[in-house]
């Protein structure tokens, strides 16, 4: 094993856990149930994850609050009370707060510490675990739970350091609240995070231009204050809920469609799209067919009738093109809720520059250049999002058997079997890792059974006394070979999306999630499990000082 002799001794414990976001406290609280001595490690000032460092004005949910939320607990489904539809920021953090604190997990979460290191040592069959604090931990098993879109992608527009002016990032906004009265503010990118925060700033600056790279198909939200009786009508019907939630395709209870968009009427198929534009829900319009993702023609008439809705919004009708999204299919790049996006666009302070026309060249001392001209603006936010799926994982220098390096097996593409773990780095488990469902489903019904399948599995490897579980080279690669085939019989590889990696300079292009579906893909999870781990190699037997005897393992066990 690499170890510094000059640092202090490692500690050992049975587990350590990357991330205290929602995943992994939860992960933490199931381990603590198992009896397993875990130590999470977290990089912020606070636990919260994504809600911890997304707290840019008008950031909230896109899922439903009442689905956005834990199942594991009854107790917990009826003692909070969410208070809208789409529950802001500050309330999901609350929330998450609220958990840790009722199950006492904070006493086992260390934070402002950034794991950087984790090298596996074949001899002993554990991982020695570095932190940016100078603490080593060894620990059996890693479970890596920093998040699907936590690493802020580099903006990539050269000179920003030159700007004289205030620069903010969507990813890292600061905790004081941050004054744009009587300011002009320049807005780069309109993802998500840009959808929401935009809006939120034509209310108080002087001046906002928004700088669009890709025009963004986004819904109107609809949010509202949830009432007494209806919340009371939903903790009513939660056990029912929870249930068809972990059925389902998506992690959300929606009715699924039965007839292609092109089978229809075009009277029927527009009063089909206008009770999913009204329903504020983010699935709702591609739940209107069964082939919108699948089938170009078919998903023109949703598209066709998104744009028509924005020309009917924005009074100038250059500006409502430009917001037309066109050149890929609708939902092959995550779609937006918002609240009043497209209408700021009507205001006079606000300005749209197409960077698809004029793109950025640089940014000056004072302001945005274009190929056209200088914008001049006393602040800059950039809302150019994330280095998906793999930065989180890469970020960490991982060392597996043989010195393999994860991030250098990972730069034609990430490479796992069920998302769960990648071959040559045992006992080493991702949580909604690439190829799973993750981004693509309702996430906290996603983290809730990956943490539950990591947990089994680590159960019935302590009490079968196996030291270690890796996957085999040969599940890995048909496993990958089986989501690249789905995802081939649909539209989302077409795009040049965060999806497949392209908005990261020099990232390999591979469609990374896992399209068949949350509950095609949990019963394939239960099958492996109940079929002794196959597609693994379990390996090894563990000693007395692990806690766990002799017993042999059901599955196929190497000594």
């Amino acid at each position: 094993m690499d170890i510094d002799s000059a640092s202090p001794s490692p500690t050992r414990v049975d587990a350590v856990v990357v991330g205290a976001g929602a995943a992994g406290i939860y992960q933490l609280h199931r381990l603590r149930e198992q009896g397993l001595r875990t130590r999470v490690f977290e990089a912020g000032d606070d636990i919260g994850g994504t809600w911890f460092w997304n707290r840019y004005p008008g950031a909230r949910c896109d899922i439903e609050s009442l689905s956005y939320s834990y199942s594991f607990s009854p107790e917990l489904d009826q003692e909070w009370v969410w208070s809208e539809k789409y529950a802001t920021q500050p309330e999901i953090l609350r929330y998450l707060h609220h958990v840790a604190d009722r199950f006492d997990l904070r006493k086992d979460i260390t934070l402002r510490t950034r794991v950087t290191r984790a090298v596996y040592d074949e001899e002993s069959r554990h991982w020695e675990v570095s932190t940016d604090t100078g603490e080593r931990v060894i620990a059996r098993f890693v479970v890596m739970a920093a998040g699907c879109s936590s690493t802020p992608k580099d903006p990539g527009v050269p000179g920003a350091a030159s700007f004289a002016g205030d620069t903010y990032q969507t990813a890292r906004w600061p905790r004081e609240d941050v004054d744009f009265a009587g300011r002009r503010v320049a807005v780069i990118g309109t993802g998500s995070s840009g959808v929401q925060i935009i809006p939120e700033i034509a209310k108080r600056a002087a001046e906002l231009t928004v700088f669009q790279r890709t025009a963004a198909f986004t819904l109107p939200a609809r949010n509202r204050p949830i009432d007494a009786a209806e919340l009371a009508e939903h903790k009513a019907r939660y056990p029912w809920f929870r249930t068809e939630q972990r059925r389902s395709k998506g992690g959300s209870v929606v009715e699924m469609p039965t007839v292609s968009a092109l089978e229809v009427s075009e009277e029927e198929r527009t009063a089909a799209y206008e009770s999913a534009w009204q329903a504020g829900l983010l699935s709702a319009m591609l739940r209107s067919y069964t082939d919108l993702l699948v089938d170009e023609r078919a998903n023109e008439t949703a598209a066709e009738f998104i744009r028509a809705k924005i020309r009917a919004t924005v009074a100038d009708q250059e500006t409502a093109e430009r917001l037309s999204p066109r050149g890929f299919a609708f939902g092959t790049k995550r779609p937006c809720l918002d609240t009043d996006y497209y209408a700021t666009f009507n205001e006079p302070h606000v300005r749209l520059v197409d960077l698809g026309r004029t793109p950025i060249e640089e940014i000056t001392a004072k302001g945005v250049r274009t190929s056209e001209r200088e914008w001049p603006v006393d602040a800059i936010v950039f809302a150019t999002g994330f280095d998906s799926f793999t930065g989180s994982l890469t970020a960490v220098d991982i060392v597996g058997k043989d010195g393999a390096r994860l991030r250098d097996r990972w730069a034609a593409g990430p490479r796992s079997y069920l998302g769960l773990m990648s071959a040559g780095f045992p006992n080493l488990f991702t949580v909604t890792g690439p190829l799973s469902p993750s981004v693509l489903t309702n996430m906290m019904v996603s983290i809730e059974q990956h943490v539950e399948w990591i947990t089994d599995c680590v159960t019935y490897l302590r009490e079968q006394g196996v030291a270690e579980i890796d996957t085999t080279p040969e599940a890995e690669e048909e496993w990958g070979a089986h989501v690249a085939e789905l995802a081939a019989g649909t539209l989302y590889p077409t795009a040049a999306s965060w999806y497949t990696g392209a908005n990261v300079p020099g990232k390999a292009r591979v469609f990374m999630a896992y399209v068949g579906g949350l509950d095609r893909y949990r019963a394939r999870c239960a099958a492996v499990a109940e079929e002794g781990y196959e597609g693994f190699v379990l390996s090894g037997r563990t000693g007395a000082a692990d806690g766990a005897g002799g017993v042999t393992a059901a599955g196929p066990v190497r000594p």
